[in-house]
């Protein structure tokens, strides 16, 4: 993926919740990921998804953080905030559950140039073991809508 985007000279950055900077953690592990990948942000509350990433307050509480509609803002309002040819979006309830919050819901938000796609997932396990399996997702994700970018 930093190749490709290399390749392209294209930026991405990153916009997560549950997964904690997880994903920006895996893609600046890459040698040479600094000429891609420029900034990323954890937004773990609705204040900083808002502040941060421009979600509108309508969107948090129509919809809640954790939704198809929050995920695509995060990933459109990181991506003009960085001004980056592209952005992964990670929100989601990784647990434990504090009430009715549907442990393992994670929506995954993907867009390169303002098109892309945000895919709802359930995943089971810990915690722990649900944040890594979002993340990898989200970059598997982002890899598939690149190579379709290039087509």
């Amino acid at each position: 993926m930093v190749n490709t985007l290399r390749e392209r000279k294209m930026t991405m950055t990153t916009a997560e919740s549950c997964t904690g900077g997880m994903v920006a953690a895996a893609i600046t592990s890459v040698p040479g990921s600094s000429e891609v990948f420029h900034q990323g942000y954890v937004t773990y509350c609705d204040q900083a998804k808002h502040r941060m990433l421009g979600v509108k307050k309508r969107t948090l509480k129509k919809y809640t953080a954790v939704s198809r509609e929050t995920a695509w803002e995060m990933a459109l309002g990181a991506m003009r905030r960085a001004r980056a040819d592209g952005c992964i979006s990670v929100t989601g309830y990784a647990g434990p559950a504090l009430g009715d919050e549907p442990v393992g819901l994670v929506y995954i938000g993907c867009c390169i140039r303002g098109r892309g796609k945000v895919l709802k997932c359930t995943f089971h396990g810990s915690r722990q073991e649900i944040r890594q399996a979002a993340a990898e997702r989200a970059l598997s994700l982002f890899c598939s809508l690149l190579k379709a970018e290039q087509a």
